[in-house]
């Protein structure tokens, strides 16, 4: 594993996932390849009108500022998709 790779994964891990439990959500991890960079929310923000806000305010800029040229898209809603990895701290 790459070290952005590792980057991302610790930041998904230690600072995103703990601030979305906090807010009644969960986030999982579909795939983080060189070029892109899957997740999941489940919890509060499935289908809530406060998902692209979370999305764009918060999530993006954690993203981009580990690694600026991944494409970033977010899925979310009860139905976790198959073999997703559920991040925890």
């Amino acid at each position: 594993m790459s070290d952005k790779a590792e980057a991302m994964r610790s930041m998904l891990r230690d600072v995103l996932a703990p601030l979305l439990h906090a807010d009644g959500s969960a986030l999982y991890l579909v795939e983080l390849g060189k070029k892109e960079l899957r997740l999941h929310i489940t919890g509060k923000l499935s289908g809530s009108p406060g998902t692209p806000g979370a999305i764009e305010f918060v999530i993006a800029p954690a993203v981009e500022a580990v690694d600026s040229k991944l494409k970033l898209i977010v899925s979310s809603g009860y139905i976790i998709p198959s073999g997703a990895e559920l991040l925890t701290a």
